[in-house]
């Protein structure tokens, strides 16, 4: 299983795109895996036969372990190579080990709770580290984990077992005396964890007939979970700005068709407006932090990441990392590849991660507004609303007329945590005023 990003440590096999037996070309695509993340092909760095599978559609594999056998010499070497690439991989490879971002039902910047406890399961049934720190996090005894139904090899329990087992339980039950909970320490992981989601009542929903029951698919549920997660880690609150953009129209509709024979790249609004959100997050670095308990982390770098819709309805966030350091030139052609590979599936796990800021065109749908949920752990999103045509006043030297003027809103979600409305307005209104203040007269 290669390595995929610097924060991924395992990746879910979604299907085999070639058989045993089959002859495979240097850089074709093999098998088709997911992350956390993003779904990707896989292509492999030799050519031979693809003489074993050792991972099954499902598996989910840790980075670094053998999932099939090439023979480049156009034998099988499936039988001396598998021996010994089975007794290295011991059963324990069926759990990974756990990665950053999934060391805890609520996505956060806060590091896993430290295994406190020296007790050790009983032999006979493996536990993950993963299953054994949100054990231990939630308060789950070892006797309570014995008991846990397992859909893992050989009836592990998962990661995916023990969230359904906890989403039952409630976080609030717990089945240990009180003696062999462990006592948060100042400064410790524990002590800075997220706060515990309050719990909702399930709502039972019943179908009538002629209804039809679509079953989510994997980034759906991803969404869901992620974005019910957010309002419930941050109180958002959103301040809404009117930016006069007329200057910004015009220049596009003069240098576009030159800009696109040229470069071979069209020339869209989201580059710019990038522009201004860099140059308004380094007038207010105090919008570029992350939350870590009672601590405020100030990003050195600046990663904007773009909402981008796909063509099977679901949004996906590709990032682009240091921003800041991007001319406009640079940001076209970057923008216009993320989307581009968003829209065909050929994002790299890392494109999707690392982001400090984001900025969602609903405008591109016809709303003129929208009030965008935060991407955790950042504390800030900006909607872009549609650019419309509107009757204006326009103060001349003499004196104020009436115009038609290109005008948007700009729509910034913030967490009230650490940010507040007066930072929050700050920062939405000099955007605007970096896009009103445009330079007409700008070459590209």
């Amino acid at each position: 299983m290669p390595k995929m990003g610097e924060s991924i440590m395992e990746a879910t096999i979604l299907s085999w795109l070639k058989k045993e037996g089959d002859h495979i070309e240097a850089d074709e695509s093999v098998l088709e895996v997911a992350t956390d993340k993003v779904d990707t092909e896989v292509p492999t760095t030799y050519a031979g036969v693809l003489s074993e599978i050792l991972a099954k559609e499902g598996d989910v594999v840790p980075v670094g372990e053998p999932i099939a056998i090439i023979s480049t010499n156009g034998e099988n070497s499936a039988s001396s190579n598998g021996a010994v690439t089975k007794e290295a991989t011991p059963e324990k490879a069926t759990e990974p080990v756990a990665a950053e971002q999934e060391t805890a039902p609520v996505a956060s910047t806060t590091q896993p709770t430290a295994l406190a406890s020296t007790e050790k399961p009983p032999a006979g049934r493996f536990y993950s580290p993963l299953v054994l720190n949100i054990a231990r996090q939630e308060n789950i005894s070892m006797v309570e984990l014995e008991s846990m139904p397992g859909t893992g090899k050989d009836q592990r329990v998962t990661k995916k077992d023990i969230l359904a087992y906890l989403k039952n339980r409630g976080t609030a039950a717990t089945t240990e005396p009180a003696a062999t909970q462990q006592t948060p320490k100042p400064g410790s992981a524990i002590a800075t964890a997220a706060p515990t989601k309050p719990s909702t009542p399930a709502i039972s929903v019943s179908a009538n007939t002629g209804d039809e029951i679509i079953e989510m698919d994997r980034m759906r549920k991803m969404i869901a979970e992620r974005m019910v997660e957010s309002k419930h880690t941050s109180p958002h609150v959103t301040s809404f700005v009117e930016a006069d953009v007329t200057g910004i129209v015009k220049w596009r509709d003069k240098v576009k068709n030159e800009f696109q024979a040229r470069e071979n790249e069209k020339l869209t609004f989201t580059p710019i407006f990038l522009e201004a959100v860099v140059q308004a997050i380094k007038d207010y670095p105090m919008i570029n932090i992350s939350v870590d308990g009672d601590k405020i982390i100030k990003r050195k770098s600046i990663n904007v990441g773009m909402a981008v819709a796909l063509p099977t309805g679901n949004l996906i966030v590709p990032v682009i990392h240091n921003t800041d350091q991007y001319n406009l030139v640079g940001l076209v052609k970057k923008v216009n590849d993320l989307a581009a590979r968003a829209r065909d599936n050929k994002l790299l796990p890392d494109e999707l991660a690392g982001g400090t800021f984001t900025i969602s065109n609903v405008g591109s749908f016809g709303n003129v507004m929208g009030t965008p949920i935060i991407m955790q752990p950042q504390v800030g999103i900006l909607a872009l609303g549609a650019i419309v045509k509107k009757p204006a006043v326009i103060e001349t030297p003499e004196g104020d007329l009436i115009g038609i003027r290109h005008k948007m809103f700009l729509s910034h979600s913030y967490d009230h945590r650490v940010v507040d409305g007066a930072l929050g307005g700050m920062l939405v209104r000099r955007v605007a005023d970096y896009l009103e203040q445009f330079d007409i007269n700008r070459t590209i």
